[in-house]
């Protein structure tokens, strides 16, 4: 796919602690507007409208010709009333996918780091299986099994392909907002589920669209990004519980935000011999939920 391949990965990286089952994965803010500005009307012209989803479909290239950038994350999961915060900083190679990050999960801090689609988790003293400190997931492998046929397509939310699900009615502007020192448009945009990849499959687990904002500097680059999720428990689950009750649902709320492009990230694989290799329980945890 080229760059344009390349720079959708920009969102994978939220996957990988939901693939470790130490957060769900989204893309975005946490309900502000940046670091306090004041959001403009929105426009409702159809030329603006038009400039608008032109804006978002590039912003994945333009952010990944910057190649490298800092990132910060934040995961607000909410289930039966209980929430969780996981909250992460770390830096990203926007070309490869390769990162390195440092998650903080209900206080416990675990060191993270994707090398070649491969995913790698320092889980805290004590709590890593095998009795070997690291745990890693073959992000390629848990891709094939979704059906996506790129292994840039293992988040759940298919960000990859979100430039190719929109059009103009689906993109509203909403103003323009300050994100870390930076003067940010903001676009709230609609995606249909049905077309992204494996969009079937989705569908079943978020329903038939998937709310998007993005925050871009004046350069078009991705600033802020963030995807609300409703995502229903697995059919297992469900015949689990009281049959009487509601459906089991989770609700997903991240921030990723992206400053300093060009810095320099280093991410190398752990020694062998300290990685307990958790795959297979991923690809079993994935057909549950299939």
């Amino acid at each position: 796919m080229g760059r344009a391949g390349n720079g959708r990965r920009v969102c994978a990286l939220g996957v990988a602690g939901a693939l470790a089952g130490t957060v769900l994965v989204g893309c975005g803010d946490d309900g502000d507007s940046g670091d306090g500005a004041q959001g403009t009307s929105a426009s409702s012209s159809a030329g603006v409208r038009e400039q608008g989803t032109q804006a978002v479909r590039s912003a994945y290239d333009r952010t990944a010709e910057e190649d490298t950038a800092k990132v910060k994350l934040r995961v607000r999961t909410s289930a039966q009333g209980a929430s969780q915060t996981a909250n992460g900083q770390g830096a990203v190679d926007l070309d490869d996918g390769d990162s390195v990050m440092t998650l903080t999960v209900q206080g416990q801090r675990i060191e993270q780091r994707v090398v070649d689609q491969v995913l790698y988790q320092k889980m805290p003293k004590g709590q890593a299986p095998g009795g070997k400190p690291w745990i890693k997931i073959d992000l390629g492998k848990v891709a094939a099994q979704q059906g996506t046929g790129d292994q840039s397509m293992s988040d759940p939310a298919q960000s990859a392909a979100y430039a190719k699900a929109i059009t103009d009615k689906d993109v509203t502007e909403k103003g323009t907002a300050t994100v870390n020192g930076v003067e940010t448009t903001h676009y709230r945009v609609s995606v249909d589920v049905a077309e992204l990849p494996n969009g079937d499959t989705l569908r079943k687990q978020v329903g038939p669209t998937l709310p998007m904002d993005v925050w871009l500097d004046d350069e078009g680059r991705m600033r802020r990004q963030q995807i609300d999720m409703t995502v229903k428990a697995p059919e297992a689950t469900q015949q689990s519980s009281d049959a009487s009750s509601a459906p089991e649902k989770v609700t997903v709320r991240t921030v990723m935000d992206f400053t300093d492009f060009g810095t320099e990230v280093e991410a190398d694989e752990p020694p062998a011999g300290q990685v307990t290799d958790m795959t297979g329980k991923a690809l079993e945890q994935g057909k549950r939920q299939s």
